[in-house]
């Protein structure tokens, strides 16, 4: 059975008031309060995530509920009901000098991993979806996505087991995507995240 939505709604508040790392731009962002079993992890909002007040809220968002429309063949609002979303860092890094979003910085992740270790405590997510290199790294360590995408891997998260199907980072970026070893690879793991019985189960819990 999922937790009680009021215990991830209490979390979900205590998180919106986190002020650990003075170097990100406020306000926190988090997703609808979902008791899924289903744990996706992005990498960092973007900067128009904290004004639009959601995950995935501008083009990479777009790109990624293309994909789900795919496998499983949900909406927007169904994977956003269906699915929990979390993340290496819930507030926007900021810009670079030189251009681009900042990457957070290595006690940045430290202390905002201590949000993801309640989450998996409190959902027990049975399948973890990690978007993105600095997400997938947090899970099976730094390595290509051509040995990663498109296969599912069985990990322990400070003490919590889960599989873990690994996706691309949907920015328009980058085009490892859209191009082949990985369009092929990317579909695989679409197909293997909606066959697996935790998404097969997966209703809206919100």
């Amino acid at each position: 059975m999922p937790p009680p939505l009021r215990a991830v709604t209490q979390h979900l508040a205590a998180l919106r008031a986190c002020t650990r790392c003075p170097r990100m731009h406020r306000p926190v962002v988090v997703g609808r309060a979902t008791a899924s079993r289903v744990l996706l992890v992005g990498q960092a909002p973007g900067d128009k995530e904290p004004k639009l007040g959601r995950p995935f809220a501008w083009t990479a968002g777009k790109t990624l509920f293309k994909w789900f429309a795919l496998a499983p063949g949900w909406t927007e609002d169904e994977v956003r009901d269906r699915i929990y979303f979390a993340a290496v860092c819930r507030c926007f890094p900021g810009k670079r000098p030189e251009g681009g979003d900042r990457v957070p910085g290595p006690d940045e992740i430290a202390r905002c991993s201590a949000w993801l270790e309640r989450e998996f405590a409190l959902l027990q997510p049975q399948l973890v979806l990690p978007v993105g290199k600095l997400a997938i790294s947090q899970f099976l360590g730094e390595r290509p996505l051509s040995e990663t995408i498109g296969q599912s891997f069985r990990i322990d998260y400070r003490g919590h087991a889960a599989d873990c199907i690994p996706l691309p980072h949907p920015s328009g970026a980058s085009p490892w995507h859209r191009m082949e070893p990985g369009k092929t690879l990317l579909h695989r793991a679409l197909a293997l995240a909606a066959a697996h019985p935790a998404m097969k189960k997966s209703v809206s819990f919100a």
